[in-house]
């Protein structure tokens, strides 16, 4: 295999995608803090010089690898942006069992990654706040929508509970734990709805 091998195999072109790729495999398995940047260099596989090229910081590359995942609709939110769906069925959507295939069962990473950059002040966990905090947005907009009573309370509820669903969903490594949460989300909307 020569040095230019393309990003299905190995060095070359395509260091950053292998990179992120590689992080977000290893990220899942051990988590983000037992994780190494060497590790990472070794399962792109690309040399450390191109991986401190990509990314100068281990803070950087889980940024990147957040923004990924956000970008990508790998995350509980990118229900709430699709147009294709009604809003009610969308708010919803946050308690639907992910993937067959995504075990084990990971839960939110934002809150993963707040939970292993605990210093609010971090970079990393500054930006998981605005992610969580730009989902509250997205479900006070569909409540609001709606037609629901006291929708910022109510999107604070909804997201809490999706949160806690997810948060368990991970702990006891059930896929379709979000369905209790989801009992609960149908019965705040209707009441939210009511008269």
């Amino acid at each position: 295999m020569s040095a230019t091998t393309t990003a299905s195999g190995g060095r070359g072109r395509g260091g950053r995608e292998r990179i992120l790729a590689a992080a977000a495999r290893l990220f899942a398995v051990q988590g983000i803090n037992a994780t190494g940047m060497e590790q990472v260099a070794e399962a792109a596989p690309v040399s450390k010089r191109t991986l401190y090229a990509h990314f100068r910081t281990k803070s950087d590359l889980v940024i990147a690898h957040l923004q990924h995942l956000a970008s990508s609709g790998a995350t509980l939110e990118s229900v709430l942006t699709r147009e294709d769906i009604p809003p009610r069925e969308r708010i919803l959507g946050l308690f639907d069992q992910p993937a067959p295939d995504a075990a084990p069962v990971r839960g939110c990473p934002f809150i993963d990654a707040a939970a292993e950059f605990p210093d609010p002040d971090s970079t990393v966990h500054s930006y998981a706040r605005e992610q969580k905090l730009r989902m509250v947005e997205l479900v006070t907009a569909l409540v609001t929508e709606l037609g629901c009573r006291e929708p910022a309370a109510l999107a604070e509820q909804l997201v809490t509970l999706a949160d806690g669903a997810a948060s368990r969903a991970m702990v006891l490594d059930e896929a379709d734990y979000g369905r209790h949460a989801r009992a609960a989300a149908e019965t705040l909307l209707a009441h939210a709805l009511a008269g």
